[in-house]
């Protein structure tokens, strides 16, 4: 691997990957459960490239042939950890369905602009093989193989195991994880093998959070608020650290990116805290609170206090900044995370939200001001942001605003009718700082077939939440 140069897929290190090329087209899951339209969920193909006469325009459709799948997360067949070997091409989009349990393995080889479906991987296959279902997240492993994180079992009920691909046939092989060893809620998962560690985290049941949140379903024992250690050659579960309070429904989990990093981070929902977890000098593992958002005491909402709700994060590829949305809240926040133990917040941003100025809730004790709307090329922003991607080169942070329909209908009901959005934020990578770039903006509400809800962004060539060096 040494003394391959550029054979495989990805880049050699993190550091190679900050200075390949810009991102040119993008790909994003749209969602049309619980929208007023019933047509299938599709994979869009928009173009970033400023100097394409089909800059910000949605230049592609690929509709999925089943209704209600609610497309979610995607990943790649190879990344980065497949970079020593020549045989493997990152040519396949996989793409799990959360409510559904099918997968849809996409080709983007052939024609990248408008990618086909290349295979689909029926949910008995989870059922019966793995005793799974609700696919999350996908990885590709180093060994070629593809491994992809569940909720739950078949009745709905929480079970956070892992089903594995043949990356040629892309045929349901098993369980990665032991029989019995499944956790008690799946979510997110991010492996480090220079270390023989795998971390996973815990949404909740899928029977408890399809149709919307229930608070009474926290104190009933429904979401989670663990993050698991496993063995990553064994397969074994070692370790269960329980966050507590304050770190109610863990959801995305990330290493550092550089491979010989013992530590990483993880956004929790529920409590809008951001822990970091790390390695400790006897060899265990364990996790300790660094970020805090508190939440706002309104009035004209659901409950009397408001948590911000972290439901995205990610690392940049050199590992100074992390960035994180507040979905209730509306904002995205940039830390420099130099001093690993003390992030510091160097740039935030307000995109839509809960609080805006104009809107039926008052945030009764708070030193922020609520925020204004956002308004984009007379586009009022709806929902607030969600998912993000960052450029390679740490200067374009993409941001959607749809988190998952069920939810989406719960808390932005108008984002159901009038559909998502997705914007760029310019970044300084220098000095930290986020500003709104006013030229960009992608209105999900003005598809052919109506609004929809546009979710998790990935680039062709791999990107800082997809890609795992070893």
């Amino acid at each position: 691997m040494a003394s391959c140069s550029g054979c495989g897929p990805g880049y050699r290190s993190p550091l190679d990957a900050m200075k390949g090329p810009r991102e040119e087209i993008v790909y994003l899951p749209c969602i049309y459960r619980n929208t007023n339209t019933l047509k299938p969920d599709y994979l869009a193909t928009v173009d970033v490239d400023p100097k394409s006469s089909t800059y910000c325009q949605v230049i592609h459709r690929l509709p999925m042939p089943n209704l209600c799948d609610e497309l979610h997360h995607s990943g790649w067949n190879a990344c980065s950890s497949c970079f020593g070997d020549a045989s493997r091409k990152r040519n396949r989009l996989i793409l799990p369905s959360l409510i559904s349990s099918r997968i849809y393995v996409v080709d983007v080889e052939t024609n990248p602009r408008a990618p086909q479906i290349h295979k689909i991987v029926e949910p008995v296959d989870l059922f019966w093989k793995c005793g799974l279902a609700n696919p999350h997240t996908t990885h590709c492993l180093g060994n070629g193989q593809v491994m992809i994180s569940c909720l739950g079992d078949p009745s709905g009920n929480g079970k956070g195991g892992f089903v594995l691909l043949d990356g040629q046939t892309f045929d349901v092989v098993g369980n990665w994880e032991h029989p019995g060893e499944a956790a008690p809620f799946g979510y997110d998962f991010w492996y480090q093998p220079r270390h023989n560690v795998m971390i996973s985290t815990e949404w909740g049941a899928p029977k408890a959070l399809a149709n919307g949140f229930d608070p009474a379903d926290v104190a009933g024992g429904h979401y989670g608020s663990c993050l698991h250690v496993w063995n990553w050659d064994t397969h074994r579960k070692l370790q269960t650290i329980d966050l507590g309070k304050d770190g109610g429904i863990p959801l995305e989990v990330r290493f550092l990116h550089d491979p010989s990093a013992t530590e990483g981070y993880v956004g929790c929902a529920l409590s809008g805290s951001v822990f970091r977890f790390y390695k400790t000098l006897e060899g265990d593992w364990a996790a300790e609170s660094v970020i805090s958002i508190p939440s706002k005491k309104v009035e004209g909402w659901t409950l009397p206090e408001m948590p911000g709700l972290i439901t995205d994060i990610l690392i940049s590829l050199d590992d100074r900044f992390l960035y994180f949305s507040n979905w209730l809240h509306g904002d995205v926040r940039q830390y420099d995370i130099t001093d690993r133990r003390k992030p510091r917040l160097v740039g935030q941003l307000f995109l839509g939200g809960s609080i805006v100025s104009d809107g039926p809730v008052k945030v009764l004790q708070d030193r922020e001001k609520q925020p204004d709307p956002r308004i984009i090329q007379g586009r009022r922003v709806p929902g607030g942001p969600q998912m993000l991607q960052l450029s390679l080169d740490g200067l374009r942070l993409y941001v959607t605003t749809s988190l998952y329909s069920g939810w989406d209908k719960q808390f932005y009901p108008d984002m159901i009718k009038e559909g998502s959005v997705m914007m760029q934020i310019d970044v300084d990578s220098v000095n930290g700082g986020l500003s709104l770039n006013e030229n960009f903006l992608v209105d999900f509400g003005k598809e052919p077939d109506g609004p929809v809800l546009a979710h998790e962004v990935r680039y062709p060539g791999g990107d800082c939440t997809s890609d795992i060096w070893l």
